[in-house]
């Protein structure tokens, strides 16, 4: 397993490292268009399997819209990511405290302040420089990671395990020290910041602790349904938002600080 999983996560930085370099824009949008739209499909069958196809139609109609007034006017983007701070930092604890049950309406539409702002936001970085985009990347990468390996082999203390009880209090532990190292790097490259050194190392800590949230906000999604995996798209993996589900979360607030 854990070789399909390395082999997986191989083809697919593959591909999008060289979407991310080699695309044109209007390639980019779609290549982003494409992802967003299978994680929406994916969210829709979760919570509500019949009309899955539907939901990802409707989510992607919205995100192109958002987007043609974003191309227009470019800081109408930060409206978006303003509503996806407040559903991660106001709602989603909520979400993960209690079980969600009930209506379906209020998870398929918190699916779009998810999606849209994480679609927008991918848009909006790469445009802003390339590498950038990377190096978040590379942040979510790390840490995932670092939480799998130091969880797997060191992992005693459940982080929460009514609803994922496969990550642990280590994990988060070898996620933070892994991302500081990283962060650590980054800053010392010479590249461009939003902020000096240790205040950079600190805003990508809390990116990784909003990863974590991500995280665990689709894992208490998938129980609700009563699944392991989103989808099974990627062999060793799941589904699209079993991959992408600490990064959703992590972009709009990256949005926030690098284009501001």
């Amino acid at each position: 397993m854990l070789r399909l999983r390395v082999l997986t996560a191989a083809v697919l930085i593959a591909v999008l490292v060289s979407a991310l370099f080699w695309l044109p824009r209007t390639g980019w949008w779609l290549f982003a268009a494409a992802v967003i739209g299978l994680c929406a499909r994916e969210w829709g069958g979760l919570v509500a399997p019949a009309m899955r196809s539907l939901y990802a139609l409707l989510l992607l109609a919205l995100a192109a819209g958002s987007l043609w007034l974003v191309t227009l006017h470019p800081g109408t983007g930060r409206i978006w990511y303003w509503a996806a701070a407040c559903y991660w930092v106001l709602a989603a604890p909520l979400w993960i405290a209690r079980r969600p049950a009930g209506a379906a309406w209020p998870r398929l539409l918190a699916g779009v302040f998810v999606l849209v702002p994480a679609f927008l936001a991918i848009v909006q970085l790469r445009a802003w420089g390339p590498g950038t985009l990377l190096g978040l990347l590379g942040l979510v990468w790390t840490s995932d990671t670092a939480a799998y390996f130091v969880g797997s082999r060191f992992g005693r203390h459940k982080l929460a395990p009514a609803i994922s009880p496969g990550k642990t209090w280590e994990g988060v532990a070898g996620a933070l020290l892994a991302s500081a190292v990283y962060a650590s790097v980054w800053a010392a490259s010479g590249a461009a910041l939003p902020a000096p050194g240790g205040a950079f190392v600190a805003l990508l800590l809390v990116l990784t602790v909003i990863g974590i949230l991500g995280d665990l906000v689709e894992s208490q999604l998938k129980r609700a349904a009563g699944v392991k995996d989103s989808g099974n798209l990627l062999p060793g993996h799941g589904g699209m938002l079993d991959r992408l589900d600490a990064l959703l979360a992590v972009l709009p607030f990256a949005a926030l600080v690098f284009l501001a």
